[in-house]
């Protein structure tokens, strides 16, 4: 029992060093590890001023994950756009539950350069029920346009963090 124990954490640290070799190998870099861009997005992007409630809730979960920016080095421009669809319809009631689709379209520039780091797409989807009050299904709303702004702050600097190219810290 104790030699198989023994032998099997050798194994795995052997494996384990030749993955950690390999990814090495191919330019792998932690998140948060020295020059990581994790460490280069900290409180270092400048978001477009938010003008809709949406805008106002992607831009709060967004500083949540990577900080306000005290000297910002990118410029985020971003839009969203969202759209609902009912299903569950309930004869002389109308639909019970509503999904929302959220689309963030996004451009990371280097403000010194006026490069562009990145830019493209994000999605996400949520949904609520309407089968309560009308105080419960506006809530319900409001609150799952909130889920969907996380969402797609998440997505985005998920994203973010493996796009290629971006300058060390």
């Amino acid at each position: 029992m104790w030699w198989s124990e023994t032998k099997g954490l050798n194994r795995r640290g052997f494996l384990m060093a030749g993955g950690l070799m390999a990814l090495a190998g191919c330019g792998f870099r932690p998140v948060y590890g020295e020059g990581g861009a994790g460490r280069v997005l900290q409180n270092a992007v400048r978001a477009d001023d938010p003008v809709t409630r949406a805008d106002f809730q992607f831009l709060h979960a967004f500083e949540e994950r990577l900080g306000r920016p005290a000297a910002p080095r990118f410029a985020l421009s971003y839009r969203i756009e969202t759209r609902e669809d009912g299903g569950g319809a309930v004869k002389d009631f109308g639909d019970t539950r509503i999904q929302v689709f959220g689309t963030l379209h996004f451009t990371l520039t280097e403000i010194a350069t006026g490069a562009t780091l990145a830019e493209g797409q994000v999605e996400g989807n949520t949904a609520y029920s309407t089968t309560g009050t009308q105080f419960a299904s506006s809530t319900a709303a409001e609150d799952a346009e909130l889920r969907l702004m996380r969402m797609l702050a998440d997505s985005l600097v998920t994203r973010l963090y493996t796009e290629p190219g971006l300058p060390a810290a």
